[in-house]
């Protein structure tokens, strides 16, 4: 039984690699290219709305 520890070793280390490079790749949500370039737009629309309104608050 002394090869059980190598092996769950093994297991572990190669799940920690699995993750990792999996980490760089975009999750699949299910949409098509138009729905998520649309769902993109949608966001920077609004951050740079947020950013805009920040940017003309003055300061106190």
């Amino acid at each position: 039984m002394t090869r059980g520890n190598q092996r769950e070793l093994a297991r572990q280390k190669n799940a920690k690699k699995q993750n990792e490079t999996s980490k760089g790749k975009r999750q699949d949500d299910g949409l098509s290219a138009a729905a998520r370039k649309q769902r993109d737009a949608q966001i920077m629309q609004q951050k740079q709305k947020m950013a805009n309104e920040k940017s003309t608050e003055k300061p106190k």
